[in-house]
């Protein structure tokens, strides 16, 4: 053979080689996405060599298909929703599929009846596990259905979360939010607020939960405040994980309707500005008592009394708060109360709170600067912002600076423009509006619990949040109150650094309490 001859067909065969390995690798991206994304041609940039007409969608049975209807959901980049058809997956025919979607066929046929759904609505699903929901809906005649969820199950969930929505603003007639998903959003707060983005004005929010506590479904209502209550029922569930389900119907607001500020769900009284619902004069009397004659030995009456305290998230599912803020004033050490209490014993129901200690003794501000998840106020509780002078009492012969430090103090009146002065140890620091700050730091919707130990001062901060108002916005209250007490050390002999008296302490937890404050006579 000629060497040129050999040479043409060397050439040849690695043309055909490279052609078969092109041909191989078009057809192992194609079975990638047909097979296991579920992708259509628009989804990854319209690399495929054919396309399925725009009319046919997916609604009933196994590779079953029907014409979709005209209109579709824009997402927020501007592309359509995928509805184009694919093969049924078989998970779709299993028995807990279909059961599921019977039950929301179910609920859904209920709601057409009612007026809240109509077959014409553009509706979503929010984080729908495995798209029934979706499937029952688009079986029904609701054409311009589509779910959400972490994993895209296509055509009838596209990827996305409830606090992350792919849409613009304002797509949907109709939300659905069924399985508990409300409860399980990590981020409560930007699950409302998307919500509230993507639904159009006068629209329908549709909740099912397992909130049948008064004040967990106050706290539902309160997240979702852009919507007025239509209507709740309580049905049977179709599986163990929600026997008992609740339908809330929640509406929005119209573009030029204002929203009611009172929930009319409960009548209650207004005490000091606060409005004190029916569910919140329960809760109060579930707390421990009060204890009404002053105790003889206060280090161990009061002492014990901590054992006795009733939590109130150990009354109520506090799940439907956006935030949740714990805040330490007179925080001392990190060790001291944070720590030791707050983190280990404090009820939390595994939510994850932000946490604010406030000290201005600066021999414990060095400590927080290496504590994760802890923000320092490293000054005063006062009523105003203005500079202090700070008395703290410490033990000399304390060999630990730290445990020998006394507890500061500001006494009433004694600021920098007073003549105060002492044989104590003296600090000038910086006093803030504790009200104020309170004020812009937290909404009535968080979940706020407050730990108070000033040394005395707790009879000039409480009537500032009773005069501002904020008092309404603290959930649960650990208060010291301190009071000219009998002394461990003197028998028959009371402590002259403090002027209040027991019967004063006992009014103003009585006061808290009738403001609705789960207050508790801390030690």
């Amino acid at each position: 053979m000629e060497p040129g001859g050999a040479k043409h067909g060397f050439m040849r065969n690695t043309l055909v080689r490279v052609f078969l390995f092109c041909m191989l690798v078009i057809a192992l991206r194609f079975a990638y996405l047909v097979v296991i994304r579920g992708e259509t041609c628009d989804d990854v940039g319209g690399f495929c060599f054919f396309s399925l007409p725009e009319n046919l969608d997916i609604v009933s049975g196994a590779g079953k298909f029907v014409k979709s209807s005209s209109s579709a959901i824009i997402l927020s980049s501007g592309r359509k929703a995928p509805s184009r058809p694919e093969k049924i997956p078989d998970p779709w025919a299993a028995d807990g599929f279909q059961k599921a979607v019977r039950f929301y066929t179910s609920v859904f046929e209920d709601l057409i009846s009612e007026s809240v759904l109509k077959r014409s609505f553009k509706v979503l699903c929010v984080d729908t596990e495995d798209g029934s929901d979706v499937y029952a809906l688009r079986e029904m005649g609701v054409k311009d259905s589509v779910g959400i969820s972490k994993k895209a199950f296509k055509p009838l969930v596209i990827s996305g979360q409830g606090f992350k929505q792919p849409f613009k603003d304002e797509v949907f007639d109709f939300i659905f939010c069924g399985g508990g998903v409300v409860e399980k959003s990590l981020k409560l707060g930007d699950f409302a607020s998307e919500i509230r983005r993507t639904l159009k004005p006068e629209g329908f929010l549709v909740i099912h939960t397992r909130a049948s506590d008064t004040y967990s479904f106050e706290s539902l209502l309160g997240l979702f405040n852009f919507c007025r209550m239509v209507m709740f029922r309580d049905i049977d569930g179709f599986d163990l994980k929600m026997p008992v389900t609740r339908t809330v119907v929640l509406q929005k607001f119209g573009v030029e309707e204002h929203r009611n500020q009172v929930i009319e769900t409960a009548q209650g009284d207004s005490h000091n500005g606060c409005l004190v619902p029916g569910y919140k004069q329960d809760l109060i009397k579930k707390a421990e008592p009060l204890i009404e004659e002053e105790p003889q030995k206060p280090w161990i009456t009061l002492k014990k009394n901590v054992q006795k305290i009733r939590y109130l998230s150990s009354l109520v599912d506090i799940s439907f708060k956006p935030r949740y803020v714990y805040i330490d004033v007179g925080a001392r050490s990190y060790g001291s109360s944070i720590v030791s209490w707050f983190k280990k014993q404090y009820p939390k129901q595994n939510k994850t709170f932000e946490i604010y200690a406030i000290e201005a003794d600066r021999t414990f501000h060095d400590e927080y600067k290496y504590k994760k998840g802890v923000t320092l106020l490293p000054y005063a509780a006062w009523v105003k912002n203005e500079t202090l002078f700070f008395e703290i009492n410490e033990d000399p012969g304390h060999k630990n600076v730290v445990k020998g430090r006394g507890m500061g103090r500001i006494q009433p009146g004694q600021s920098s423009s007073s003549g105060f002065s002492s044989s104590g140890n003296v600090d000038q620091i910086q006093g803030f509006d504790f009200a104020m700050w309170l004020k812009n730091t937290v909404s009535p919707r968080d979940y706020v619990v407050l730990k108070m130990d000033v040394e005395g001062t707790e009879f000039d901060l409480i009537p500032r949040l009773f005069e501002t108002g904020t008092i309404c916005l603290i959930d649960e209250l650990f208060l010291e109150c301190h009071y000219n007490r009998w002394q461990k050390c003197c028998p028959g002999e009371r402590t002259t650094k403090y002027e209040k008296t027991y019967g004063q302490c006992l009014d103003l937890f009585t006061s808290l309490r009738k403001s609705g404050v789960h207050v508790h006579q801390w030690w």
